[in-house]
């Protein structure tokens, strides 16, 4: 069943250039990272590098407008960085990016090669329609804190990614909750590009199409469906 995303008023008069990009997928096959998701992670490194051309990733224009957004609805961009600038981040260190399942990484490498914010759901723990809206404080978020599970509530204000049931993702796309995230166990799942301007549509869609083949490729007989940018 294709999900349905609201993108809220509130949300879209605090960034009124702000685009979507759902990939949904259905009968896929997860698994501990390997020798195929690890290069992909290294060579999005490497696409990273060259992008940059020394610059910090706070500097790329795309990374830049999301850092401003960030600041628009309370957030300190600089302590709560969005997840494509902390990918990046990551990328450029030593340690290199997290190995974390084939899945994540190969959405984290397509974050990385393309300094994009994407995030992965596992649409069978979805309860309802998937909204981006202005927190009011309220709504739960479960995490883990301390290695304990805890529920923890948003700032009111805040931009987050909610279902029926409660926060999906936190400040807009920072840090992802628990209960839909994807495992190794996960079949079913979509995965969001999130855009700003200076990133053209064109942009988006190079990217969401380079995750859907890699998808193919992972997953030979999945079945992949690539949305319209909203």
């Amino acid at each position: 069943m294709t999900l349905t995303f609201t993108i809220s008023n509130d949300v879209r008069t605090l960034a009124p250039g702000f685009t979507h990009l759902a990939v949904e997928a259905r009968g896929l096959v997860n698994g501990p990272s390997n020798e195929d998701s690890s290069a992909l992670l290294d060579d999005a490194a490497r696409r990273l590098v060259e992008r940059l051309d020394g610059r910090a990733p706070h500097e790329d224009p795309h990374l830049a407008a999301w850092r401003d957004t960030y600041t628009a609805f309370g957030a300190k961009p600089s302590r709560t960085r969005n997840s494509a600038e902390a990918l990046a981040r990551r990328a450029l260190t030593d340690a290199g990016l997290p190995r974390i399942n084939l899945l994540v990484d190969l959405y984290n490498a397509i974050s990385v090669a393309h300094l994009i914010p994407v995030g992965g759901e596992d649409t069978d723990r979805i309860n309802g329609t998937m909204r981006l809206v202005r927190s009011t404080g309220q709504e739960p978020f479960p995490t883990v804190a301390g290695g304990e599970e805890a529920v923890e509530h948003p700032e009111p204000g805040e931009v987050v990614w909610c279902d029926d049931e409660g926060v999906t993702c936190r400040r807009w796309n920072w840090r992802q909750g628990v209960r839909t995230r994807l495992t190794e166990e996960s079949v079913n799942a979509v995965f969001l590009l999130e855009r700003l301007a200076p990133m053209t549509i064109g942009e988006l869609e190079a990217a969401g199409a380079e995750l859907a083949e890699w998808l193919e490729k992972l997953s030979p007989g999945a079945r992949i469906t690539v949305g319209t940018p909203e």
